[in-house]
């Protein structure tokens, strides 16, 4: 199908635990479409989706993955289907939420082995936040110790946690045998048997006994639960007349695309049983853009702020497209992935981003993972990308005007734990700062902060760093090795104290000479640095003072006994001497900083550390593991609360030292149930016995 329309536009998101076959199932729908000649396999690093060399090395998915696919459903209609396959893994979830900010179904992968896990929650959770409907796949039906049953319960007591009904939850087939004896499906809404060849194609077949009775009482079920919604056709199945297939697809479709219903399909990627089926339900009961208006969000400060406003995907509009994930190609340079918001893009086209800068879209292609499959035009609702835009990092709208508005994306994923970089050779560390500023305009859930000593990369956890470390090399030529991130210490005067900075010197020629008289004294918390002049008669001339408070500050930066900056102090100056020739504004500054010096070491210092507002959501039956690790980092419960979903936010004041890896422990503690919100929060006194640091 050379040229898509809107209508018939599929964009689906394959989310999900990892390792619940998201990339094999993605593999098995672009061969049974034939848009690739053989399956590949992730074990061999073949896949479509996982294509960049950090997939391969790992086996696993670590950025979204696009393919598109032509499909000619059994109603004789052919989709354009473009498949968003997304890792599983926490570490990089910025790609599921990158996913379902086009998405217009998202496909919720559910091993029939492993059943419903931390990270199919986390997914179906997300879904809930961006609005979107889903479809459950059950996976994997060929493999040993496969139970579908066991997961629809999971399924439907998941929706039941999170404020869905269970009812909802609608099993479309059954299985037909299961583990390795796995040949077909059950087909629910036409009430019929369907048996699978080595070729993936299905024909028709009579129910097995042990199977029959099961199906005839779901599709009873399930024809109520659809019919429910729709006045009409209830009125008519009351009286006997019951709907078809192709009707109840049509009422389940509007519930789909309301997020009332929540289908569940089976599937073998590896035997090729179920596969059709899905690719048929993704294109009959999933929307298409035409169904889900983009959503934007005009005004406010910040990238949750502000109104949201409702763009329709018009192909006749104006030309609007979304940029939402950027790709640094060492031979094409950058490749922006964007879908169209309202409008028909073409090649050649002018947009303008927000701030009022032009970009010219020369080339525009379709992805089929590494493959770029060219295209004149994109229709309102298409997904494509386009090479070599310079001023549109991930998140950026292009319209044919300049327009104040922005995607109205998921809340953005705060990073939880950070890493400090450290260039290999000077040539590295010249094109240190520009590679993180790329990198980051790829991936808005890495963040990129630099301290007094350190560059910082921070992200969503170990892998995640992993991956953009290696991608530093790689991809922008830059090596780097990796330390700990520093704790940013303070230092507090421990009680008041006075003492004389003196500089005096003669060289033969100008001397200098400077004497101060200084009096220091601690400040609350928070108070910073304050410098009173105290001096009369003239002792020292005003003209010096400036100099004898910046002398004062550095020396209070360049920190206290303990090696570390000096805070929430004040430096009075009452006193001192000056020299009609040999005074200058040098000298006070060092005579100022060396009595600070001697005051410093005479009272004595108190070690500040910084704390971090925690915030901690966990389901009841971690609640007690979770505050008594809280406890044992020296975590101060500040609140506990439960939230609508059921679980429990717990929120606490910790030593930033005692969270440095916090995220990663609290997976582990919780079964990757578990999320964590870190702060800044202030400083307070570490306890004398941890002093030394």
């Amino acid at each position: 199908m050379d040229a898509a329309t809107t209508p018939t536009v599929r964009n689906v998101a394959l989310v999900g635990h990892g390792g619940s076959g998201k990339t094999t199932l993605a593999e098995a729908l672009l061969l049974r479409a034939g848009a690739v000649p053989r399956a590949g396999r992730v074990e061999d690093g073949s896949t479509v989706c996982d294509h960049e060399p950090e997939e391969v090395a790992r086996g696993s998915s670590v950025a979204l993955g696009v393919a598109d696919l032509d499909w000619t459903c059994s109603q004789g209609s052919t989709h354009r289907v473009t498949l968003l396959d997304t890792p599983g893994s926490p570490d990089f979830a910025g790609a599921v939420d990158a996913a379902l900010g086009v998405a217009d179904l998202a496909v919720l992968v559910v091993s029939a082995v492993d059943g419903v896990q931390s990270g199919t929650e986390a997914a179906w959770r997300r879904c809930d936040e961006a609005g979107i409907p889903r479809l459950v796949v059950v996976s994997q039906e060929n493999r040993a110790r496969a139970d579908f049953h066991r997961v629809l319960d999971q399924v439907r007591d998941l929706a039941a946690r999170t404020g869905h009904d269970p009812a909802a939850v609608l099993p479309l087939e059954l299985p037909l045998g299961e583990e390795q004896a796995l040949h077909g499906v059950a087909d629910v809404l036409s009430d019929r048997g369907l048996d699978y060849g080595a070729d993936g194609r299905h024909r028709d077949c009579e129910l097995p006994a042990d199977v029959a009775d099961e199906e005839h009482r779901l599709h009873g079920e399930v024809t109520e639960e659809i019919v429910a919604h729709d006045d009409d056709q209830l009125e008519r199945y009351l009286s006997g007349d019951e709907p078809g297939p192709a009707d109840l697809e049509r009422t389940l479709a509007r519930e789909v695309a309301s997020c009332g219903a929540v289908p569940v399909l089976v599937a073998s990627a590896a035997t090729g049983v179920g596969i059709d089926r899905l690719a048929d339900l993704v294109c009959e009961i999933g929307p298409s853009p035409a169904d889900r208006p983009a959503r934007l969000r005009v005004g406010g400060g910040g990238p949750d702020d502000g109104a949201t406003t409702e763009l329709p995907a018009d192909p006749a509009g104006e030309p609007v497209l979304h940029v939402f994930r950027t790709v640094a190609d060492p031979f094409v340079g950058q490749v922006s992935v964007f879908k169209v918001l309202s409008g028909t893009v073409r090649s050649g086209d002018r947009l303008t981003t927000a701030a009022g800068t032009e970009e010219r879209l020369h080339g525009l292609f379709r992805l089929r993972g590494r493959e770029h499959l060219p295209v004149d035009a994109v229709p309102a609702g298409g997904i494509a990308a386009v090479a070599k835009l310079g001023s549109a990092p991930t998140g950026t709208l292009l319209a044919a005007r300049a327009q104040p508005v922005r995607p109205a994306t998921l809340p953005a994923r705060p990073p939880v734990i950070g890493v400090a970089l450290v260039p290999v050779s000077q040539a590295d560390d010249d094109k240190l700062s520009a590679a993180l500023t790329r990198l980051a305009a790829e991936d808005p859930t890495l963040v990129v902060e630099r301290t007094a000593h350190q560059a910082v990369l921070r992200g969503l956890g170990d892998a995640h760093l992993a991956v953009a470390v290696e991608r530093l090399a790689r991809v922008f030529g830059v090596h780097v090795t990796t330390e700990p991130v520093r704790i940013a210490y303070r230092e507090t005067l421990a009680r008041p104290a006075e003492a004389e900075g003196r500089l005096k010197k003669q060289s033969g020629g100008h001397g200098q000479f400077a004497v101060v008289q200084l009096r220091l004294t601690p400040l609350p918390p928070g108070s910073g640095f304050a410098f009173v002049d105290s001096v009369v008669g003239g002792a020292v001339p005003r003209s010096y003072l400036p100099a004898v408070e910046r002398g004062a500050a550095e020396a209070l930066a360049a920190g206290g006994p303990l090696g570390h900056p000096v805070v929430d102090v004040q430096v009075e100056v009452h006193d001192g001497k000056a020299h009609a020739v040999d005074s200058s504004d040098m000298a006070f500054r060092t005579a100022a900083a060396a009595g600070v010096r001697a005051a410093l070491a005479s009272a004595g210092t108190v070690l500040l550390e910084p704390t971090l507002g925690v915030t901690v959501v966990v389901p009841p039956d971690a609640q007690g593991d979770v505050l008594g690790d809280l406890s044992g980092r020296r975590g101060r419960i500040s609140a506990s609360s439960t939230t609508d979903d059921g679980r429990v936010r717990i929120e606490a004041v910790v030593p930033e030292a005692e969270v440095v890896r916090y995220a990663l422990d609290l997976r582990a503690l919780t079964g990757g149930r578990g999320e964590v919100l870190l702060e800044p929060g202030g400083y307070e006194v570490r306890p004398g016995h941890l002093t030394r640091v």
